[in-house]
């Protein structure tokens, strides 16, 4: 009995050594797709003077929660470049949003197809359960084998691990949307599309939006684990600061790590509720448009 051992480990490694032989083409063709992603992502951020993408979000902060939030975004990006921590927070920044870009591209489909159909969500939720239950550390290794050192295993590691929220709370979101609604919409004959399109995704808008603000919290979770593949920026430098037991290089790469988890979250914390100051700019146009038209 004590020799009894059941071969799991083998043959999942057997399995990848198959994919890599056999698909090695493949996974070259999405290495470079994902690197040059992330490369030009990276060019538009590091390459401006730090005080243009401050300005930038400056912007965005004012637009979407006003001025507090504003003051409070530009004194946390001079922070950053106060501790000489400005280019690895882009690169940092740069893998986030190429990472949950790619994470929502997926995930958002399979949240609708899920609340679509009953088979599709009884297969799905075992796989999410699966990919948020494993240790993220676990997927760096196929990463590492299909993809080699850089930023390409810490993005694909990235994706797997954020992703399930997305998913779930679209699911949720939709399948939350009034049947009464969906009902009347096919009433007035709207094609099933359609309905999904002016319906359901405007209603579940809340919902989903909540889920990519969690796509991306997560994909900031995983800044560290990729900087261990050699994926660089502010990961990088805590990797370095536990070598080196460097208290001073870690806290100032991890304050800037959670700059950027703050400015990302209040973002889109405040795109998924949808009232903004730039928004409620829009409506009051709008009326006065539409009073002056009615005059």
């Amino acid at each position: 009995m004590n020799d009894f051992r059941l071969p799991l480990g083998t043959l999942v490694e057997g399995f990848i050594d198959y994919v890599t032989e056999t698909f090695g083409f493949f996974f070259g063709f999405i290495k470079v797709v994902f690197d040059g992603a992330y490369e030009f992502v990276d060019l538009l951020l590091v390459s401006p003077p730090f005080w243009v993408i401050v300005l930038l979000a400056a912007g965005l902060a004012l637009a979407t929660r006003g001025w507090k939030f504003m003051v409070g975004s530009i004194v946390g990006l001079l922070v950053i470049v106060g501790v000489d921590q400005w280019e690895n927070a882009m690169d940092t920044l740069a893998l986030v949003l190429v990472a949950s870009l790619l994470a929502i591209a997926f995930s958002v489909p399979l949240g609708i197809l899920a609340a679509k159909s009953s088979v599709a969500s009884g297969v799905i939720r075992p796989v999410l359960d699966f990919m948020q239950t494993m240790p993220a550390f676990v997927y760096l290794i196929p990463a590492l084998i299909l993809f080699r050192v850089g930023v390409v295993p810490g993005i694909v590691a990235t994706i797997i691990f954020a992703m399930a929220p997305g998913v779930r709370l679209t699911e949720l979101g939709i399948r939350g949307v009034d049947r009464e609604v969906v009902e009347a919409g096919a009433a007035f004959g709207a094609s099933p599309w359609r309905i999904l399109r002016q319906i359901q995704l405007p209603l579940a808008m809340p919902t989903i939006m909540a889920g990519i603000n969690q796509v991306i919290m997560l994909s900031l979770s995983m800044v560290v684990i990729a900087g261990m593949v050699g994926a660089g920026g502010l990961g990088a430098q805590v990797v370095a600061s536990l070598n080196r037991i460097d208290v001073s290089l870690g806290f100032e790469a991890g304050l800037a790590v959670v700059i950027l988890a703050i400015f990302l979250d209040r973002l889109t914390a405040a795109l998924g509720t949808g009232d903004t100051p730039l928004g409620r700019i829009m409506t009051a146009r709008k009326r006065r448009a539409q009073q002056a038209l009615a005059a």
